[in-house]
């Protein structure tokens, strides 16, 4: 450590810090614009200069390493004088345009030009202008005469998107920041390079003209898509969404978000959403009142399980549904005497374990792993966050193996990459493990081939520390799964590296947690979707999209007596018999389990829409009028503490015990037909599907064109 003089205070600090550094440490502000905490020094805007002591001249707090006895002064006349040049410098081009810009309120270079500006400027030349452009349906560059060239936005997409989309062009009074040969930026992080610029040069196209920021409330909430769990800021004027930015956390999102958990929010003021009961009658959709439309779901029901049994009656639920809708679903259909309720749509195997499937471990650690073996994933589509703590790791060094059908694009340097189609992938995961067999003198688990691949992979694993295997949405999905992941855990117990699946959902643990499984005879999401029912619950859930199943799904649904789908959305129409207006997690309080276990709760942010309702209320009204003992819940809350009754309270994390991806799977080396199922990045769930900036994407367009092929194949 060294100690330093700040403003007359004495400061420790780690050898290599720069002073802004060691300003922080002290709580000392130093105003400044290209500096970021994420991001490496580029000292562009001089904003920072500060008086150093036998220091000729002031120079750039962000780029100036400590020294043992240095004395620094913030404050002084020499330090604010070069401040206020610099400050005058950076507005000489700057249009004043502060009344109509959509960053007048939270603008970094609005606030300190009150301290540091001029009240005239001596600039009377002609200021230059540079011309808007169009980089995709996310990020409005307008007006980019605003641009003070803080470079932020380009170390952004360089250093924590991986892929440089933006550059700066041209020199001196010419230069702008700009992509090249008139190409978009179509990064899954890009919505972060408006919150760190600066000024108004980046703005939300979306959010554009919406509201000033001074007229937006304020509240926080957790994102309901992958499965970081991503913290969020969603900002309401006039009881509607119309900004959503990232809360930090540096433990689950640090100070980022997906471009899916900031533009999905369109979808919540959309004219698809459902906002009154619907009935169907002779074959055309009325608009209902709530007792007619739950006295009808709990007629039809009773009659059905008069019928057919209560075995004829089953439950879809969606896992990007909040802990207690999952678990009210489950006692629903369990109160009626039944045990068929699945969340597990896209899987293709559907193997039981007393624990739930998770992380392995935690989400920061992922930042400082040294050896990865990613299998059956699109790492930086299906998981955006996780794939940017990946590639900060590999940027110290961490060595990044894969193991896929089709190897795109991670933005990060792969080591060593095993192709093989997924029918075969249970056989390739066999030849790594038989390569760690080979290296460790050890009987392999199952018949292998040593190969080139398979060897690379196996050293890589053998060296280093901090390893993990991760299993992506593919694996999970996977018609041998259970064999994956027994294969998983032999070489983990070999290289000292911890396995963990990557989750799909915002909650998938949370709903293995809240009982969203079929019991001991009950049918699997597979057999309810094959046409198992005669009376069905789809809750949150559209299968067509959702499910492994496809088209076949609304063929096998057609067939049963009663379809009642719970949506915030007009969904399920061609098959359901009555809709029900559920509240999306804006308007509903919830909890939601990440990958790693951490438990989080949230509360509406906005008032439900129309006749909209939460649809923990809905099922507990449902289940009422059923005459089905054990709903008297008078929140969200109660259903919550319920849950956790044996704990006496709600924990931070689900309790270890409960989590484990151990398995007692026999691994079958036979090869499977079956595709696994995987949406792409902006198809997970319904909100994303309605969000109309990003279907507009290059991302969705993609995903869309490849769509016709897959239905040809299926």
């Amino acid at each position: 450590m060294i100690e330093i003089e700040l403003d007359g205070k004495k400061v420790e600090i780690s050898e290599g810090s720069m002073i802004m550094h060691a300003a922080d440490r002290a709580g000392t502000y130093i105003p400044h614009f290209c500096y970021h905490k994420k991001l490496s020094i580029a000292a562009n805007c001089r904003m920072c200069l500060v008086d150093v002591e036998k220091m000729p001249k002031p120079m750039p707090a962000c780029a100036t390493p400590v020294t043992q006895g240095m004395i620094v002064r913030t404050k002084s006349d020499k330090a604010i004088k070069a401040q206020k040049s610099v400050m005058e410098f950076l507005l000489i081009n700057h249009p004043l345009d502060c009344p109509i810009c959509d960053q007048g309120g939270e603008c970094q270079l609005q606030d300190l030009a009150v301290g540091y500006g001029g009240s005239t400027s001596r600039y009377e030349e002609e200021k230059r202008v540079v011309f808007h452009k169009d980089v995709g349906p996310l990020i409005s560059m307008e007006e980019m005469s605003r641009c003070i060239h803080c470079t932020r936005c380009v170390r952004f997409g360089q250093e924590v998107a991986g892929v440089m989309e933006l550059g700066m062009s041209h020199r001196g009074e010419h230069a702008e920041i700009e992509t090249f040969v008139g190409q978009s930026v179509d990064s899954e992080l890009s919505g972060n390079m408006i919150d760190i610029c600066p000024v108004g040069a980046l703005t939300s196209k979306p959010f554009r003209y919406s509201a000033r920021t001074w007229e937006l409330s304020r509240r926080k909430s957790v994102s309901p898509h992958d499965s970081t769990g991503s913290n969020l800021i969603v900002q309401v004027k006039n009881n509607k969404v119309l900004r959503v930015v990232p809360l930090e956390n540096e433990a689950v999102n640090e100070c980022w978000i997906a471009d899916r958990d900031r533009f999905s929010y369109e979808a919540l003021n959309g004219d698809d959403r459902l906002t009154a009961p619907m009935l169907k009658q002779g074959g055309e959709w009325k608009t209902v009142d709530w007792q007619t439309a739950l006295e009808y779901v709990a007629n039809g029901l009773k009659q059905i399980k008069t019928n057919h049994g209560a075995q004829s009656i089953g439950a879809l639920v969606s896992p990007h549904s909040t802990l207690e809708e999952l678990y009210l679903a489950g006692a629903l259909v369990r109160g009626l005497g039944s045990e068929n309720i699945d969340y597990r749509l896209r899987n293709a195997e559907f193997g039981t374990s007393a624990q739930a499937r998770y992380l392995g471990t935690s989400i920061a650690s992922l930042s400082h792993l040294e050896r990865v073996l990613v299998v059956g994933s699109n790492l930086r589509k299906d998981h955006p966050l996780f794939a940017q703590r990946i590639r900060q790791a590999a940027k110290l060094g961490c060595q990044v193996n894969a193991l896929n059908a089709v190897m795109t694009d991670w933005a990060l340097p792969v080591a060593n990459t095993l192709l093989a189609p997924a029918s075969q992938w249970v056989q390739a995961l066999a030849d790594i493990a038989a390569a760690v067999a080979a290296e460790q003198g050890v009987s392999a688990p199952a018949a292998g081939n040593v190969t080139s691949q398979s060897q690379a992979i196996a050293k890589s694993l053998l060296g280093g520390a901090n390893k993990a295997i991760l299993l992506g949405n593919a694996a999970a999905h996977h018609a041998k799964a259970s064999s994956l992941l027994a294969l998983a855990n032999w070489i983990a117990a070999q290289t000292g590296a911890t396995v963990g699946y990557l989750t799909e959902a915002a909650n998938t643990v949370g709903a293995q947690i809240a009982g969203a499984l079929p019991g001991t005879g009950g049918l699997n999401a597979g057999q309810m979707l094959a046409g198992g029912l005669k009376a069905a619950i789809l809750l949150n859930t559209e299968p067509v999209q959702d499910s492994a199943a496809g088209a076949k799904a609304a063929q096998a649904l057609n067939q049963a007596e009663m379809v009642v789908t719970l949506s915030p959305f007009k969904a399920n129409m061609a098959f359901s018999d009555v809709l029900l207006p559920i509240a999306p997690f804006s308007e509903t309080a919830g909890t939601f389990v990440n990958a790693e276990g951490r438990v989080q709760s949230f509360y509406a942010v906005v008032r439900p829409a129309g006749e909209t309702r939460p649809a923990w209320k809905v099922i507990r009204v449902l289940a009422n009028l059923l005459g089905i003992p054990g709903f008297d819940y008078e929140s969200a809350q109660d259903v919550l503490l319920a849950m956790h009754k044996d704990a006496g309270a709600v924990p931070e994390f689900v309790p270890a015990a409960r989590l484990g991806n151990a398995t007692n799977a026999v691994i079958d080396l036979t090869p499977t037909t079956v595709e696994p199922a995987v949406a792409s990045i902006y198809q997970l769930d319904g909100l994303v599907r309605r969000a109309s900036s990003l279907q507009l994407t290059a991302d969705a367009r993609s995903a869309t064109a490849q769509q016709p092929a897959q239905e040809a194949l299926a």
